[in-house]
């Protein structure tokens, strides 16, 4: 279960969301909105740090594994936006879902979270990722089903 990242982009790529549950990135879904979310929010140093350094999968202990898989999480998906270098004339995106064809400005794409893992698992039904915007307007019924994201 892959999701296509493509469109008016200088390079389109595939994200498989099923191998960030051991990526240093992720950040609880029930920590995503709370209001203390400047604590979760990446520093200017440390995102100066993993462009020099790219975060490494450090090993995970098998408590710390055990309790990766019981949670759920979400992913920034801006990393992923800033590394497909969206064009200049670039202005909004279309997520292709299930239930069809949805479009969002790409500044509140940039904003977004993507659920990768419920109670520690991919969504399988209505998967591979759902979209949550950042500001969690949308945090009880966020976009399901998403395996495309074109770039306009």
């Amino acid at each position: 279960m892959i999701v296509q990242l493509k469109g008016n982009v200088q390079f389109p790529i595939t994200l498989d969301p099923t191998v960030w549950i051991f990526d240093d990135r992720k950040i609880k879904l029930e920590e995503a909105f709370s209001p203390d979310k400047e604590e979760n929010a990446p520093e200017k140093d440390t995102e100066h740090q993993q462009r020099v350094r790219p975060p490494v999968n450090r090993s995970v202990s098998r408590f710390e594994g055990k309790k990766v898989l019981e949670n759920s999480y979400v992913m920034p998906i801006k990393p992923f936006l800033e590394t497909s270098s969206p064009n200049e004339g670039a202005t909004s995106a279309i997520l292709h879902t299930d239930q069809g064809e949805v479009e969002i400005s790409l500044d509140k794409l940039k904003d977004s979270l993507l659920i990768f893992a419920i109670d520690g698992k991919p969504p399988k039904e209505d998967g591979p990722v759902h979209l949550l915007f950042g500001d969690g307007t949308n945090q009880h019924a966020p976009f399901k089903g998403i395996d495309l994201i074109t770039i306009n």
